[in-house]
């Protein structure tokens, strides 16, 4: 055990202003790390929301990428390394390890190891924090420079892998999402047949579409479809029945992502009261600002038959055909639904939301039922290799939990680790 101090060096991050009292600081090419950066980086920093200008620079600090970043108020003893140069303010804390004694990656796992620890050593006062001199004191287990590099690697080597699976459902979803943009709101296939251009889709897709458009309430849409509320097609707040008192799966609001269709933190509970749904349905956060913020899920955690529930500030989606659940889902995504969910928002400040008639009401232009089959199919197979992918990440990131501890404490050897990671085929 030794302190932390030793082991290399550390110091705060600057910045004098914040953006609202000095915007001239800001907008630059320079990154600033932001606690709340850090604390959803999952331990690598590899984008950022805020930059400095040469002005925010001369009066902060560039840290070279491998620095360790700490979190030492607000968010507490949380962890990334920066894989960039980057500035960042006072309520960081940067490590920069001395390469002969300890690997960077070693100590940022073992922070989280730690974190509790810290965390409770930091409560009591108006608001959590720790100091520079408590860090320096803070003695961590220093292993051999090779062991630390063995830990490091084999929780590294999960943590990678949930991060391709992260980018990969990224890339997905956007593929959807752009797909449904297309035939449905820009009308791609139509514009290129009416410009004799070629679609870019196989014959038996390309065929379904028509080669001109017509006049309607909304403006030009294509030729042989018509305009309707969202009713025609899905059911809102569909009925379903759930014995009071009986153990059901549950979603609340915080498990729902903002972005992505996978729902997290199920849980069993004894249902009260609220929103009932089932396989296949798309649960849409009615209130401010989960709204804004793009809450949205597709149910898919169910068993077959089973009824889960969930806030009563969830809208439930359901198409009234299985074949295009996944366009629920979708147009629940698209700007053009959202934007007109938000603009129907009704009630006091701060406790906004949208009435479910506002949604069954929505006007869109309506397809024939096999162009909405078939994109169905086709979102669908992309949502269950999204599916695939998150629960895959959840049993690596129950693994990669359970092996930390007891590989930085020594419970655990390296080679017994090594052997669990090759049987889940990592």
């Amino acid at each position: 055990m030794r302190p932390l101090g030793e082991l290399g060096v550390l110091d705060r991050g600057r910045s004098r202003h914040r953006p609202r009292y000095a915007p001239h600081l800001y907008g630059g090419e320079y990154p600033f790390i932001q606690t709340g950066d850090i604390k959803s980086s999952g331990g690598k920093i590899t984008t950022f929301t805020q930059t400095y200008s040469e002005e925010g620079l001369a009066q902060s600090r560039l840290w070279n990428a491998g620095t360790l970043c700490i979190t030492i108020a607000a968010n507490i003893a949380e962890t990334a390394i920066l894989t960039f140069p980057s500035c960042f303010p006072d309520s960081v804390v940067g490590f920069i390890g001395n390469p002969d004694l300890v690997d960077t990656r070693y100590v940022e796992y073992t922070f989280r190891y730690l974190r509790s620890r810290i965390q409770g050593d930091a409560s009591g006062s108006v608001q959590d924090n720790i100091n520079l001199e408590y860090l320096r004191s803070h003695r961590i287990p220093v292993y051999s420079l090779a062991t630390q590099k063995a830990i490091a690697h084999i929780l590294s080597t999960l943590d990678d892998k949930i991060e391709l699976n992260r980018k990969t459902n990224e890339t997905l979803e956007e593929i959807a999402k752009a797909l449904f943009k297309s035939w449905f709101v820009d009308f791609d296939p139509v514009r290129a047949k009416a410009e004799g251009r070629p679609t870019g889709l196989p014959a038996e897709i390309s065929d379904l579409f028509p080669d001109s458009f017509e006049d309607s309430e909304l403006g030009q849409i294509p030729s042989g479809w018509k305009t309707g509320r969202l009713e025609e097609i899905l059911e809102i707040d569909p009925p379903r029945q759930l014995r009071r008192g009986s153990v059901s799966p549950y979603l609340e609001m915080k498990g729902v992502p903002t972005s992505g269709h996978s729902a997290v933190d199920v849980i069993g509970r004894e249902f009260s009261s609220g929103s009932k749904f089932r396989n296949g349905d798309t649960l849409l956060a009615r209130i401010t600002p989960c709204l804004e913020n793009g809450k949205t899920a597709f149910v898919d955690f169910l068993k077959d038959g089973e009824t889960g529930w969930g806030s009563t500030e969830f809208i439930v989606m359901c198409s009234r055909r299985e074949e295009i659940n996944s366009f629920a889902y979708y147009l629940a995504r698209s700007d053009v639904f959202r934007n007109n969910a938000i603009q129907n928002m009704v009630g006091s400040s701060g406790r906004q939301r949208v009435p479910s008639d506002a949604v069954s009401g929505f006007t869109l232009p309506l397809p024939p039922e096999e162009i909405l089959v078939k994109f169905g199919l086709l979102a669908t197979s992309l949502m269950r290799r999204i599916s695939a992918n998150a629960n895959q990440s959840a049993i690596l990131s129950k693994i990669r939990d359970a092996l930390l501890p007891k590989l930085i404490s020594g419970e655990i050897r390296i080679s017994d680790a090594e052997k669990m990671l090759e049987e889940v085929g990592i």
